[in-house]
Parts: C-alpha cells; sequence; structure tokens
C-alpha cells in the first residue's frame, strides 16, 4: 500500500492533526522576465511588476504570508557581472521587497540565474565563486536587519557538477551570514532544475548537506526544490497528470526526518482553470501540510507581471483570484481544503 495513502487514511481516522505549514504564498514575477535557462538575461524585457505591491495586499487578505521576488542577477548589476549593485535597477527592485516587508511573513529574494550568467556556469567556468559571494554579500548587507527576508540562493541550477556547485553554494552561505544576515533562512537548490523528484537521488542533497554557517551549523540552512504537475514537468502545459507524492515528496521527506533538514517548495503550479490541476495540485499542497515537520510551506507560480493569458498565471482578475488559487493555493495553507470530503483534512504521517 502507498505510504501517502495510509498517512491520510490513518490520519483522518485517529483525527491528530500535524502544526501548519508557516508560509503559503506565490511568486510576483517580472524583475526576472528576459531571462532564460543559460542564465542569458536581456533587460530590455525586465518588466516590474507594477500590479505586485497591491497583488500582495491581496493575497495576504486571502491569508497567505509568503511571496518569492524573482529577479535577475544582470539586472541587480546593470550587465557588471563582479561589479557593484546598480543604484536605479536596485531601488526599483527594492520598492517591490519593501511592499512585501510591509505586507507579508516572508520575502524571498530569488536570483533568477540558473546557476549561470550569460550561458557560463558560476564556479566552473563563469563567474568565479567570489564573484557570486560578492553578489550575494551586498544583497545581504542591504536586508542585514531584515527578519522576514530569505535569501534563494539561485534560481534552478541545471546541468552542473553538483559537488563543485556546492562549493559555490557555500561561498555564497559564508558571505551572507559574514555580511551580518546571521539568522534569516537560506535556501539552497540542488541540481536538474533543483527538482524535488531527483534532489536525493541525483546527488543534491548529499552534496549539500556539506554546506555549513560559519559555526559549523545548518541552522536556517533550508533546501529549495520545485516540481512542476505536467506530463513533462517543464511547468509549461495547463493540464496536470500527477501529485508527486509517490515520486518526490514522500521519498524526500523520508530524507529530510532522517536527516533533520527541512525542505520548502518554492515553485510549482498548473493551468489555472485546469479541473486536474485543481486536483492535483490540491493534493501536493495539502501533502506538504500534512507533512509540515519538514516542510516549511510553499510559493506558487506565479503572479506579477503576467497577464491572464499566461498559461500558468495566478494573477488575480481584480480582486478575484485564479480558480486554482482560490481552490488550491489559499485554502491548503488556510486549512480550509475540503479535498472534496466537506471535512477539513488531518495528517499524521506513518511509514509503511
Amino acid at each position: 500500500m502507498k505510504t501517502a495513502g495510509v498517512a491520510l487514511t490513518l490520519a483522518t481516522f485517529l483525527g491528530q492533526t500535524l502544526a501548519a505549514l508557516k508560509y503559503g504564498g506565490v511568486n510576483i514575477a517580472g524583475f526576472d522576465f528576459g531571462c532564460d535557462t543559460s542564465g542569458t538575461c536581456d533587460l530590455t524585457k525586465t518588466t516590474p511588476p507594477s500590479s505586485g505591491p497591491s497583488q500582495m495586499q491581496h493575497f495576504v487578505s486571502d491569508g497567505l504570508n509568503a511571496f518569492r521576488l524573482p529577479v535577475g542577477w544582470q539586472y541587480l548589476v546593470n550587465n557588471n557581472v563582479g561589479g557593484t549593485l546598480n543604484s536605479g535597477n536596485l531601488a526599483q527592485y527594492d520598492s517591490l521587497v519593501q511592499s512585501c516587508l510591509s505586507a507579508a511573513q516572508l520575502c524571498i529574494i530569488d536570483v533568477h540565474n540558473y546557476a549561470r550568467y550569460n550561458g557560463a556556469i558560476v564556479g566552473q567556468g563563469g563567474p568565479s565563486n567570489d564573484q557570486f559571494a560578492n553578489l550575494w554579500s551586498q544583497i545581504a548587507a542591504k536586508y542585514k536587519g531584515q527578519s522576514k527576508i530569505a535569501f534563494g540562493v539561485m534560481n534552478e541550477p541545471h546541468d552542473v557538477d553538483i559537488n563543485k556547485w556546492a562549493t559555490s553554494v557555500q561561498a555564497a552561505v559564508t558571505a551572507i551570514r559574514n555580511a551580518g544576515a546571521t539568522n534569516q533562512l537560506i535556501l539552497l537548490p540542488g541540481n536538474s532544475y533543483t527538482s524535488a523528484q531527483t534532489f536525493v537521488s541525483g546527488g543534491s542533497a548529499e552534496a549539500l548537506s556539506t554546506v555549513k554557517n560559519p559555526d559549523g551549523s545548518v541552522t536556517n540552512l533550508i533546501f529549495d526544490v520545485h516540481k512542476y504537475l505536467d506530463s513533462d514537468n517543464s511547468g509549461t502545459h495547463t493540464n496536470c497528470v500527477t501529485n508527486n507524492i509517490d515520486s518526490s515528496f514522500s521519498p524526500l521527506a523520508t530524507y529530510l526526518r532522517q536527516n533533520k533538514r527541512q525542505a520548502m517548495l518554492t515553485e510549482t503550479g498548473g493551468g489555472a482553470t485546469d479541473s486536474s490541476c485543481q486536483t492535483y495540485v490540491c493534493q501536493e499542497l495539502q501533502y506538504l501540510a500534512d507533512n509540515s515537520d519538514v516542510y516549511l510551506g510553499y510559493t506558487t507560480w506565479s503572479a506579477g507581471a503576467f497577464d491572464q493569458s499566461y498559461e500558468l498565471s495566478e494573477t488575480p482578475n481584480g480582486s478575484t483570484d485564479q480558480p486554482l488559487v482560490s481552490k488550491c493555493v489559499v485554502p491548503v495553507f488556510t486549512g480550509k481544503y475540503t479535498g472534496g470530503t466537506g471535512e477539513k483534512r488531518r495528517a499524521l504521517t506513518f511509514s509503511s
């Protein structure tokens, strides 16, 4: 019998409830527009999400409390790798960050470059680890006094030497902590677009477990995972074919418990109006809630500068949420998801 089925059935029977997820929310995209998987960012396509502040206020009124704020590395330094943060561009991005800090409980600064800069891998022929650390040292110095900030080291690394990448991540973590951001969450991404399905089997968990704070601890060093639900896990289709529980989140939960670590799902999603996604995304997010001892929460993809025509748009239509948001993203986090049974879901996880 499948573990997830045992967990949900026994939990409902026993009537026991785990603590709620700490964070739930969405991505507010736009400052990453123009960036592709080669880590090349066309700054002429950067689209500051002008409605981002009002969207965040809207989502907070729904009961959500966390937002991920993607931004291109090139935008932050105005195409000067290794240089200082560009004051004009930083001011625009910081305006979004400050709006998040005013509204939410968690604001994730996400460098959206796929472990690359203009096609070259960080610490593996591209920008040096010192240049990467310099970027994060400057960002951390600016936000070191903000307890609600989390530092998303990098969006979706792929096709990297995972052990060398762990060395680059260590350089960023050390820089962040030494800049004075000693207590905030730092999100550690793995290989294969930081896929939850391969995070353990592909060696990311093992490699990133070597990353430590300067004092040797792993306090507030959180594994950063992504997982989509369409047929090729690309997040480019509006239909969903799996809830990812047995293939991804159950095995990862086992690893996290065994190794006393935690993870956060910072990208997932599906078609806004598709019934298959309303089933599977709800089940996926509810599994995280049922296992909140090891999963801190989620930020789904995506609102911000996306319009209603985007396949995975979660941008509200005025004051009205997209169906996927109203049926899954909000009720799972607020504890009001019924799972189609008419009563609140409760869970205690057992292994089989």
